[in-house]
């Protein structure tokens, strides 16, 4: 079950963070902001092959006790990073790139609409309604 979802920009602050349980919000952004040190160790380890071979998902950044904390990388360095409950064992990679991918896409339509100023918090309510169906789909 994903737990949190969370869009970073390239200047590492967050345009979006959204999360199920209200009651420990405060701890999945600080993973989300703990996650970014190793989105930034991968992109500068990985830098030219990620370029070469257009692989934006960067997999599994670390485990946790209870989460497993996935990151991906958007060709203008914005980062997204999901939360996943780590007893969810079904969940495999094929699944999470794939939930990225549709991330990637309903972010690309925020970016399209004409009233968005880029580098502003995403309040798009069909980018939000997505994410919700994502988290509830993974339930």
């Amino acid at each position: 079950m994903a737990v949190c979802i969370a869009v970073i920009a390239k200047e590492n602050y967050p345009l979006y963070i959204r999360s199920t349980p209200m009651e420990s919000e405060l701890k999945f952004h600080y993973m989300v902001h703990t996650s970014l040190d190793v989105v930034d160790e991968k992109i500068s380890t990985m830098g030219k092959a990620l370029v070469d071979q257009r692989e934006l998902y960067l997999g599994l950044l670390y485990p946790t006790e209870d989460y497993k904390v996935y990151g991906y990388v958007t060709n203008s360095k914005v980062k997204f990073v999901m939360v996943v409950d780590s007893s969810n064992t079904a969940l495999r990679d094929n699944e999470i790139r794939s939930m990225f991918r549709k991330l990637h896409n309903s972010y690309t339509d925020v970016m399209c609409n004409p009233f968005y100023n880029p580098g502003d918090r995403i309040q798009s309510r069909a980018f939000d309604s997505m994410v919700t169906s994502m988290m509830i789909q993974v339930c």
